[in-house]
């Protein structure tokens, strides 16, 4: 399978899955209605562990995520001429989970009167809306991240079927520590790629995307892993 099909659908399963746990937990007569943050981080990391396993399987290494495709690039272990190709596969991918998750909750969203917790399935938000500290915020879940990946992987990890495991875990973990402030998107084509899909599907009680907010779960996460190579350089 080629290196774009494998990115596209390992994308596609990581925002099913993580996309789809955000919608268990805020939408109104879920059978996970209010279950909470635990949940949406576990969720998220094994969303990451799927996405990037099924994507490493199929072909293309399971980057699922355009700041690890640059920073790669930036090291020197991605051709810089694959960037924009992986980079569509991801927002595509994006895109049609999120659209697939949309498909299996749409009642619910219908049942959910409050706009926010509808944009919270597709996008990130802060807690506290300071756009330089949210942009901090993603820079450094970001960089952890990345200096995570690039640090196991030179660590020549070998895991068998679950060489994989690891960066869920360290998604997981990242949630758990820093995703309180933003929700954590540390990926560009997870939240722009479903923050199109917000902007374009129908459901009563739908808000604003928050355009104004956007640039920051794009940008600092892009940030975030140029950084990391160069102290990976650095320290490596």
């Amino acid at each position: 399978m080629s290196p774009f099909v494998a990115e596209l659908v390992g994308t596609a399963l990581l925002i099913v899955l993580g996309d789809g746990v955000v919608a268990n937990v805020v939408l109104n007569k879920t059978k996970g209605n209010n279950s909470g943050w635990i949940v949406i981080t576990f969720g998220w990391g094994i969303a990451v562990f799927v996405g990037v396993y099924a994507a490493t399987t199929l072909g293309s290494g399971g980057h699922l995520n355009p700041a690890v495709t640059i920073a790669l690039a930036s090291l020197g272990q991605f051709e810089w001429s694959m960037v924009g190709q992986f980079i569509a596969a991801q927002m595509m991918g994006a895109m049609a989970g999120a659209f697939i998750v949309w498909l299996c909750y749409r009642n619910h969203f219908d049942e959910t009167d409050n706009s926010g917790s509808q944009l919270a399935v597709f996008s990130t938000g802060p807690a506290i809306r300071s756009p330089l500290s949210n942009f901090i915020s993603e820079v450094v879940g970001t960089f952890v991240l990345v200096i995570g990946v690039l640090l196991m992987s030179k660590a020549e990890m070998k895991l068998g079927t679950l060489d994989a495991l690891p960066v869920g875990l360290l998604v997981l973990g990242i949630g758990l520590s820093l995703g309180g402030t933003t929700g954590y998107a540390i990926n560009p084509a997870r939240d722009l790629g479903p923050r199109i899909m917000h902007a374009v599907l129908p459901m009563k009680h739908k808000g604003s995307s928050d355009w104004g907010y956007a640039w920051i779960p794009v940008c600092g996460p892009i940030l975030g892993g140029v950084l990391a190579t160069l102290v990976f350089r650095a320290i490596s």
